[in-house]
């Protein structure tokens, strides 16, 4: 019997010990999640400033266009232009557009043909708008 006693006290420390490592191993595991759920917390909120400062910096960049576009600094007077011609193109752009959606028949200079339909070349599929491109009167 002593060896089934012996076999016993032997099987239950083994337990003890399986159990506490179980244990430790699972304190460990839980601080390490802790840590990564954190992580990705303040990793999330690190993005959400970026994207309010990126929102910022376009609106104070768009807000000095509108007020001096005109007369820009000269550090700044190279983007203004650079503005103004993309929303001059834009503009041509959408009245092409709307050229097109209205049956007129435009040759590849932008120009409306005399010629008929039948032997004017195809216009291209304009894409569709994004509703975000049509946000503002000022083409932004």
């Amino acid at each position: 019997m002593a060896n089934l006693d012996e076999l016993k006290k032997k099987a239950k420390e083994a337990l003890n010990t399986i159990a506490d490592v179980s244990v430790e191993a699972y304190k460990v595991a839980e601080e390490k999640a802790k840590v990564v759920a954190r992580r990705a917390k303040l990793n999330a909120e690190i993005a959400r400033e970026k994207a309010l400062i990126r929102r910022n910096y376009s609106e104070i960049g768009k807000a000095y266009y509108e007020l001096r576009k005109d007369d820009a600094e000269e550090a700044f007077k190279q983007n203004c232009e650079d503005i103004t011609a993309s929303l001059d193109s834009i503009e041509a752009k959408r009245a092409e557009i709307e050229d097109l959606k209205a049956g007129k028949v435009v040759c590849c200079d932008g120009e409306e043909c005399d010629c008929d339909a039948e032997t004017a070349p195809a216009p291209e599929e304009a894409p569709k708008q994004d509703s975000a491109d049509d946000n503002s009167n000022s083409g932004w």
